[in-house]
């Protein structure tokens, strides 16, 4: 294999279609193809063969019950079908126009054995975050894994045309709902409790066609390793995940991003050359909200194919 050609995988990325699904929100059920949420790659003993098995629960997170921000599609679906399978029960937040994602996710929880709470919410309001871990609260009683996932973003080239609109919006949307939700769900944890936020590669290395985006991403980073200082005595750990490029609905949403991108998305970008999908940093969540990252705290996992090392 010639360093110009892609590396095998069992994922798709070589048959990304051109897509365009903004102005709007995102679904996954229009993404093509599909993204994948549940299956893990495997290999054969000779490296050859990349071949795609579903992901089996071990009971790592036996009847806890997680809240999930943007739980019906993309990163968000995945991880919460993940913690299901691993014996969490789990409500999701999203926004009322994501019905249609947002019931597949239910399925796909139910499926794994476990309870589903849906909430059709709009979290730039903090009245809406207090609310959202109220319901969960009154569902199920307790709240062990909060996962502050979701996110919006826009494209502007220039910063002498960005929106202040868009920019307040998207900080509303980014970073000021995680201070509120995880001001309200903490008062309810214990010691063994886990806040997981997605930051992204972006927070790092910037992005100079989403500035806003960018800015709030570094400052979820920050406000994780701040927060986890404060909150170890306590014994809840407190760590985010960086993703890179993701084959999630949130990329043809994207104000200002051409169609004809989405099908080359990450092949240039990532030294794995393709997109990563939901399920490669799903797997992350699961992990920082298990036993398994029980020494984890104040850190920042990064599933970017490589685009970003920390050192």
């Amino acid at each position: 294999m010639s360093s110009s050609e892609a590396p095998p995988t069992a994922y798709p990325s070589t048959s990304l279609k051109a897509q365009d699904q903004a102005p709007g929100k995102g679904l996954d059920s229009k993404l093509e193809p599909a993204a994948n949420w549940t299956q893990l790659e495997f290999w054969d003993d000779e490296g050859k063969s990349p071949y795609l098995k579903e992901y089996e629960g071990r009971g790592l997170l036996k009847d806890k019950a997680a809240l999930i921000t943007g739980g019906d599609s993309g990163i968000g679906r995945s991880v919460g079908i993940l913690m299901a399978r691993e014996g969490a029960d789990i409500s999701f937040v999203y926004l009322p126009e994501e019905e249609e994602d947002a019931q597949q996710t239910k399925k796909e929880i139910e499926k794994a054995g476990r309870k589903a709470h849906l909430m059709p919410l709009d979290i730039t309001s903090r009245e809406n975050c207090q609310k959202a871990v109220d319901e969960h609260m009154k569902v199920f009683g307790k709240i062990n894994i909060l996962v502050n996932n979701a996110a919006m973003q826009e494209v502007c080239q220039d910063i002498k045309d960005i929106d202040l609109d868009i920019v307040e919006k998207t900080f509303r949307t980014n970073i000021l709902s995680m201070f509120a939700l995880t001001k309200y769900a903490v008062k309810h944890m214990k010691r063994g409790s886990s806040v997981i936020n997605s930051t992204s590669v972006a927070g790092y290395m910037g992005n100079p066609t989403m500035v806003d985006y960018s800015s709030t991403k570094g400052a979820i980073a920050t406000f994780t390793r701040a927060l986890a200082q404060q909150q170890a005595p306590k014994g809840i750990r407190i760590n985010a995940v960086a993703p890179g490029i993701i084959w999630t609905p949130l990329q043809p949403a994207t104000k200002g991003n051409p169609a004809e991108n989405m099908e080359a998305l990450g092949t240039q970008a990532a030294p794995l050359q393709r997109p990563g999908m939901p399920v490669e940093v799903a797997v992350a969540y699961v992990f920082l909200a298990s036993p398994m990252g029980s020494y984890f705290t104040g850190e920042v996992i990064h599933g970017t194919g490589g685009i970003e090392m920390q050192g």
